[in-house]
């Protein structure tokens, strides 16, 4: 299990991470969910002690990262598929992390297999694709079979193949009993991998619920109705208080009845019905509707200002701020610059 207790984390006058508390239980997949610049990545670099808390404090297992003696064995990470020596085989980059985790070298070959690396198990990673990379990654954080997975954009330049293994892989270790944490700006993707979803935003925390729950609470669901008695129906509906909204193709949009209820009603009056679908919205839908007023970086056509008119003339505005990037990994080896450096 991991359990965050109020952390946070501040980069000057800048709050990254505000007071942030959960708790990643083990048996479901845990999606971890906000907009450029929430603090996910930082929040994930704080659990494996690549970036020092403000004030708060992170648990595995009830420790903390720096306090274990082998930390693959107890949790495996991949915040960056690019952290790798790329003048070593995929072969020795595992084995490095092996010998330095007391780890037995017969299972760099077992985790290569699992990932489908092995035919270029002694190729440079260097010459590796990006999915080939994030392969490699993948197999760094499973290389101590832990208990505790984390995995941020898992499925970044992976294939269709690819993707559908991540996400089996990730499920079947949830009904293991393992604790899997992982975060992606993929909606669709995640919609058919997470059981449970913390949402957070500016750094707080929005949301911390189950898939279903969520997409309940921040999501407008209907019935959408079509019939080529279109009229008939819609005066049946008015007479028995059930307000209807038209929409495209002649449809009707019904808030607050169930399609059960409506089809009887329209089979009891000899109504003809095309369509009876209930509709509900799409984790997207609802992911974009909870985090509205807290998304920082804003993009706009270079057309419009985001309402829909042209732009006045005049100079283009100076590049603001990108997101943040990518994280270490595993081992808490990592080529790239935290936050901080990047200013968060």
């Amino acid at each position: 299990m991991i359990e965050l207790e109020g952390l946070t984390k501040r980069f000057g006058t800048k709050t990254a991470v505000d007071h942030l508390s959960f708790q990643v239980r083990p048996g479901v997949v845990t999606g971890f969910l906000g907009p450029n610049g929430a603090g996910k990545s930082t929040t994930m670099r704080m659990m494996l002690d690549l970036d020092n808390p403000t004030s708060g404090t992170v648990r595995i297992d009830g420790k903390h990262y720096r306090e274990l003696a082998e930390p693959l064995k107890y949790i495996g990470a991949l915040l960056d598929a690019k952290a790798m020596h790329g003048g070593r085989s995929a072969y020795n980059n595992l084995l490095c992390l092996a010998q330095s985790n007391r780890i037995p070298a017969s299972r760099v070959a077992e985790v290569l297999d699992t990932v489908g690396l092995t035919a270029v198990a002694r190729k440079k990673s260097k010459g590796f694709s990006l999915g080939m990379g994030q392969r490699l990654g993948i197999a760094s954080a499973l290389l101590g079979d832990p208990e505790i997975l984390m995995f941020d954009e898992p499925v970044n330049g992976l294939d269709p193949e690819g993707i559908h293994w991540i996400r089996n892989l990730m499920k079947g270790l949830a009904a293991e009993g393992r604790t899997i944490f992982v975060s992606s700006h993929l909606m669709s993707e995640m919609a058919l991998t997470a059981d449970h979803l913390i949402v957070i935003g500016q750094g707080r925390l929005l949301a911390d619920t189950s898939m279903a729950d969520f997409i309940h609470q921040n999501s407008r669901s209907y019935v959408r109705v079509r019939s080529p008695q279109q009229e008939r129906l819609k005066d049946l509906l008015a007479s028995n208080g059930i307000a209807a909204v038209t929409a495209g193709s002649g449809a009707l949009e019904i808030d607050g009845v169930s399609a059960e209820q409506l089809g009887e009603l329209a089979a009891r009056n000899q109504v003809v019905l095309h369509e009876l679908s209930p509709q509900r919205a799409s984790l997207e839908e609802a992911f974009m509707r909870m985090t509205a007023g807290s998304v920082e970086y804003h993009a706009h056509s270079p057309a419009e200002d985001g309402t829909g008119m042209p732009l006045p003339p005049g100079p283009e505005p100076a590049a603001g701020p990108g997101g943040p990037g990518a994280a270490g990994w595993g081992a808490g080896w990592s080529s790239k610059p935290s936050e901080q450096q990047k200013g968060a």
